[in-house]
């Protein structure tokens, strides 16, 4: 590990120098700015703006850092995320005095992370939830329609998706109130009206889009990364009783728009190059639209944790990996943009639950328990089918370096019971 920075970061930390996510914070008693990760801390880019350290052409005389979310700087493109970075690495590294050895910058700059608040990194003005693990779709396709019928025809055709709900879209931490809806049991001769007996978790990750793309000019998968500015992580809670009632014919709708939880942290693809994989073979081979030249897709290992009110530490009931994606991020944007759809900054697009082939990679519940056939049991002895009022969800994730890791912290939310 050749990089290293002034500030002591423990080898399990999400934040080395190697990473340098970005969020946005509110210190007490201050307003919400633009912060970058650091081991415990906080580093303020709205001071180091302001300071200077960020005059060059790529900022196009903007500042950017003051604002309470991330928008306008996701919006400068990648020339000016590299300069940034560029620039963060020199000050925060162990060989350079600027910051090291002036303390009183050095307070006016950090912040500890135990002392901010955490907001949502950006505006979010449209938000694409996607299907696009084979694994996920496939259990779920067994379960309604048997192993034969598993996928839809246009499954491994095209990256399936809908489009949610951004102003329900909540930072982790934030309570999750049980949703109430329409369901009908299969033996029941009509709906009735009452609180979601089936909440879900869905373990997900998503990325936000940077410079977007005019109405009728679509991206090409070629160009699909300088639209992409990083990743986080995402919960997509569900309530499948409503789902399973309303799904028919257009898909998803209250089961899914009630709360949707995303990780504060967001990591830029720069941070993650060092974990890129190839995309695995894809068969059939996708439409040249689809085909793009060494697509990828990165070694990043996930978890979800269950804590229920009477445990005292939280079991990890998930272990899967970014990896299980069938369709990659490059051909998600160049699919969601093909037809003219202009995308916008800060734009959400959601991979959907990822899964596993295996029992205890399933990224939700629903395969976990196979839709409350084999609930699962947990160390204090209690079981769940689905989720219960009380229960803490919470996933992490993070990429594994040679003595360092690369990670996203976590997503977290507790539900309420239904008012």
């Amino acid at each position: 590990m050749s990089l290293k920075s002034f500030i002591e970061v423990s080898p399990d930390s999400h934040f080395p120098i190697q990473n340098l996510p970005f969020g946005i914070f509110q210190p007490k008693g201050g307003k919400p700015r633009a912060g970058v990760a650091i081991g415990d801390l906080i580093a303020d880019l709205s001071v180091l703006e302001d300071l200077g350290h960020f005059r060059s052409p790529e900022f196009r005389g903007r500042k950017v850092f003051s604002e309470d979310s991330l928008n306008s700087f996701l919006a400068l493109g990648r020339p000016a995320w590299r300069k940034v970075r560029a620039v963060l690495e020199r000050l925060l590294s162990s060989k350079t005095p600027i910051l090291r050895d002036n303390a009183r910058l050095r307070a006016r700059v950090f912040h500890s992370q135990e002392k901010v608040t955490m907001k949502l990194p950006v505006r979010i003005g449209n938000y694409t939830d996607f299907y696009s693990s084979y694994h996920h779709a496939h259990n779920v396709g067994t379960m309604l329609r048997g192993p034969d019928n598993a996928l839809m025809p246009n499954w491994k055709w095209l990256p399936v998706a809908y489009h949610g709900r951004a102003s329900s879209i909540i930072p982790s931490g934030a309570d999750v109130r049980r949703p109430s809806g329409q369901t009908k049991p299969a033996d029941a001769p009509r709906p009735s009206f009452g609180p979601s007996k089936s909440l879900d978790y869905e373990l997900e990750m998503a990325f936000l889009i940077g410079p977007g793309n005019s109405l009728g000019d679509p991206v090409p998968i070629g160009r699909a990364t300088d639209h992409i500015f990083g990743l986080l992580l995402m919960n997509d809670w569900s309530a499948r009783d409503i789902q399973a009632w309303e799904y028919q014919p257009l898909g998803p709708f209250l089961a899914k728009n009630f709360a949707t939880s995303i990780s504060p942290w967001v990591v830029s693809l720069e941070a993650l190059e060092p974990f890129r994989e190839p995309l695995p073979r894809q068969d059939p081979a996708p439409l040249p639209y689809l085909r793009g030249k060494d697509d990828f897709t990165f070694d990043i290992q996930l978890e979800a944790q269950l804590q229920t009110s009477s445990m005292k530490t939280p079991h990890v009931i998930t272990r899967t990996n970014f990896q299980n994606l069938y369709w990659s991020i490059s051909q998600q944007l160049a699919h969601h943009t093909v037809n003219g759809c202009n995308l916008q900054p800060g734009d959400l697009l959601a991979s959907g639950t990822i899964s596993g082939p295996t029992e205890e990679s399933r990224g939700c519940m629903l395969e976990l328990t196979w839709r409350g056939a084999n609930p699962l049991k947990l160390p204090n002895g209690e079981i769940r089918k689905w989720l219960d009022d009380g229960d803490r969800l919470t996933i992490t994730g993070w990429c594994q370096g040679d003595g360092y890791r690369v990670g996203f912290g976590e997503v977290s939310g507790r539900i309420l019971p239904a008012e």
